[in-house]
């Protein structure tokens, strides 16, 4: 069974992930503080951006085609190789649709 290192980008946090396991159950195994919610790959809860490496995740129903290739949402990702993650970072999909500066909703077409 073929294992990566997974890195997280911020905390130096570290664990080992292999090919059959996703992300988040890993982190959740480890004591990891790894937001998630529906563990189905459509709330976007558990997302972070790929800074180096790469996921497969089929399943990340949430995530556009052009999105999976930036972004892991960990409930459906498994590494391929060593990763770095930068948790609670959200696809520009999402984050178009809050304002920064208060939280409320704004129109994604802005």
């Amino acid at each position: 069974m073929t294992e990566h290192t997974v890195t997280f980008v911020g905390t130096g946090e570290e664990i080992t992930v292999s090919e059959k396991e996703t992300i988040l159950s890993r982190c959740i195994e480890e004591g990891i503080a790894q937001e998630y919610s529906c563990r189905v790959g459509m709330c976007l809860a558990c997302s972070a951006e790929i800074v180096e490496g790469s996921v497969t995740q089929p399943a990340a129903r949430g995530l556009t085609d052009r999105e999976r290739e930036n972004y892991a949402l960990t409930c459906m990702a498994r590494p391929q190789s060593d990763l770095k993650l930068d948790r609670g970072k959200y696809p520009p999909s999402i984050e178009a649709d809050v304002s920064p500066e208060d939280g409320d909703p704004t129109p994604a077409d802005d």
